[in-house]
Formats: structure tokens, C-alpha cells, sequence
């Protein structure tokens, strides 16, 4: 992740016919959700976002229904337009392309998948999953072609000449992930792509999605209302309510320093042994101080991005407390017996 591919600044959406009065009210007077509706009859739908996402990062927005993250990613693609910010993709001013521009970088640049496909019935799997590349006008051997190797990449090879309706839910929702992947997207726009399936099928395609990111490296703004589905796919998650941002983060950040008590709430119930790593918790080794007759040269070695759960196991096979090295092999820190129990505090899955 080296360059910023998409950025977001101050982002508002007011739903309403006195949108516009409604916005320079907000800026002027700084009114709240409920007296912008009071007073202007307008819904916020997006208030004040701000957020960047790095090339071949998985971006997550998570949040509970009508907190806006929908919305929000709607304006990506300006699918929606916004009432006041700025949005830009791969460097380009969303807000200032013209209608050939604009379906020119939806059809070459950003790839969508919603949690229903819509996948035309009438037409086969090949077909639908050709349908981008029809639309952009490439001939039907170069479609056919780009429609087998997506399919090949989402496990789909023997169901090509098949209709959407004899396909089970999960099978429908690899399709609409081959038809994303079919004009070789820039940006992956992911809309609770797997929220109806059945946990089971939700995992398996997770676990897919996971491997196809890492080797395709496509940038990814994948929404969910799941924070477990957010912890295991995002490199970093944004948590929304009533339609702002509250915390941006990693996952160990969500988890370990929530911004305020609704996130609080929200990672009340989850395991931190594996979203917390040795240079979270550790005592730098200048400032370690030994138990006595203890020799840091007998303790077991572990890298810095180990996670409790595997100190842990470290731990239970050593007197020892453990020595955290950097990317180098170099001793930087200590994790002992009370260090790792402090580290714990939250529970253990």
C-alpha cells in the first residue's frame, strides 16, 4: 500500500426538496440530525465523512441499519450525488466528470457488488458475467475469454452455459464477484455482498474473497452491518452512526482503544487474542527490569507481530518471559507471565 486511490473530504448528503437551505444551515449554525429535520423536513444521510484507502487495501464500513454506510458508498460511483465535499478516485474529481466520463470510470475502473445480484435471468452465467464488457462494446470472443478466467477464479468452471436460477445463493453471489472482476477494476465497491447467505457459505466466500484480494491487490471499500465480518476482512474498519464516522482503525485499534462507548458496545463481545500482537502489549527492553537471577538470553524469541493467542502457547512451554524481536531479528521488547495476562483482559474465545 504505497498511494491513495480513493479520498474522501467532508462528504454530506441531505435527503429533501430544501437540501441546498438545509446544508447551509448545517454549516452555519452547526444543527443536529434531528433539528435539520425539524426544521428543513430533510433527512442527513452522510454528515461531515472524511476517509482515504491505500492501493490494495480492504477498506470496511460497518454499522447497524440507517447508520448511512449504504449511502456512503454509493457516493464512490456517484450512484448518489453528495450535497457538499469532495470524493476523488484514482486522482480524478468524481464531482467534476461529465455523464461520458463518468461511465467511462464506472465501466473501466470500479467494480460493484451488491448483497442481491440481479443477475438478468434469461441470459447464462457466461453471459452475465460478459455483460460489462458487452456494454463497453469488446467482441464476443475477448467477452467470452475474460468470462471464463473470472469464473475460473471464483471456482465456477463447469457452470457456464447455466441459467441463474439453477445456482444455490452463494453460487449466485461468485457470479456477481466474476462480474465485477470482468473490466479488471481498479476499485472493488462491496455492498454486504455476503449478508444473506447461510454462515457456513458466508465464511467459504469470505475466505475466497480474501485470496482473490490478496491476489489481485484490488482496492476494496467492502460494507458490512458485521463487526466479526469487518475484524476478518478489513486491514482497517470505519465504524458509522447516524451517518458519521466515529472511529477509523485497525482492527486491533477498534478492539483494544474504542473511540467512545458505541463502539465500546459494539467489541464488548470480542476475542482479542488474535487482533492483539506482541508490540501492542509488550515493555520495551530499556525499560524491562529483570526478575532476579532471570537471563533474558534463555528466553524463547518471538516477532513482533505475533498475536496473544500464540504467546500464549509460547508462554506455557517456558519459565521464561518472552523476547519480541523486530522485522531484523533484533531484541526490542519483553512479554512476561504479567504483561500477557494484562494483555488478556477482555476474554478469551
Amino acid at each position: 500500500m504505497t498511494d491513495t486511490v480513493i479520498e474522501l473530504d467532508g462528504v454530506w448528503k441531505i435527503f429533501g426538496a430544501s437540501a441546498k437551505t438545509a446544508m447551509k444551515a448545517v454549516q452555519e449554525r452547526g444543527l443536529t440530525k434531528s433539528e435539520v429535520l425539524s426544521e428543513f423536513n430533510c433527512v442527513v444521510g452522510i454528515a461531515d465523512c472524511s476517509f482515504s484507502v491505500q492501493r490494495g487495501e480492504i477498506f470496511c464500513i460497518m454499522g447497524l441499519s440507517g447508520s448511512g454506510k449504504s449511502t456512503l458508498v454509493r457516493h464512490l460511483n456517484r450512484l448518489i450525488e453528495p450535497t457538499a465535499g469532495r470524493i476523488s478516485i484514482l486522482g480524478k474529481d468524481m464531482l467534476g466528470l461529465g455523464v461520458k466520463e463518468l461511465r467511462q470510470i464506472r465501466s473501466k475502473n470500479i467494480g460493484m457488488v451488491f448483497q442481491h445480484m440481479a443477475l438478468l435471468p434469461h441470459r447464462t452465467v457466461r453471459d452475465n458475467v460478459a455483460l460489462p464488457l458487452q456494454v463497453r462494446g469488446e467482441p464476443k470472443g475477448v467477452r467470452w475469454k475474460i468470462s471464463q478466467s473470472c469464473l475460473d477464479l471464483v471456482n465456477l468452471t463447469g457452470y457456464e452455459d447455466r441459467f441463474p436460477s439453477e445456482l444455490s445463493g452463494g453460487m449466485q453471489q461468485r457470479v456477481g464477484l466474476a462480474r465485477a472482476l470482468a473490466s479488471n477494476p481498479d476499485v472493488l465497491l462491496m455492498d454486504e455482498p455476503f449478508s444473506a447467505l447461510d454462515p457456513l457459505i458466508r465464511r467459504q466466500l469470505q475466505d475466497q474473497f480474501m485470496a482473490l484480494s490478496a491476489e489481485l491487490k484490488k482496492t476494496t471499500v467492502f460494507i458490512t452491518h458485521d463487526l466479526d465480518e469487518a475484524i476478518r476482512i478489513g486491514h482497517r474498519i470505519a465504524i458509522m452512526k447516524d451517518g458519521r464516522i466515529v472511529q477509523i482503525g485497525t482492527p486491533e485499534e477498534i478492539v483494544t482503544q474504542p473511540a467512545d462507548d458505541y463502539v465500546r458496545d459494539f467489541v464488548e463481545g470480542i476475542s482479542r487474542l488474535k487482533l492483539v500482537f506482541a508490540h501492542s502489549i509488550m515493555v520495551n527492553l530499556d525499560d524491562y527490569v529483570p526478575a532476579s537471577g532471570e537471563n533474558l538470553t534463555n528466553s524463547p524469541r518471538a516477532h513482533h507481530g505475533t498475536n496473544l493467542d500464540q504467546l500464549i502457547d509460547i508462554s506455557t512451554t517456558t519459565e521464561f518471559a518472552v523476547v519480541i524481536t523486530d522485522d531484523d531479528g533484533n531484541d526490542i521488547g519483553v512479554v512476561d507471565k504479567s504483561t500477557l495476562l494484562n494483555g488478556m483482559k477482555g476474554g478469551k474465545a
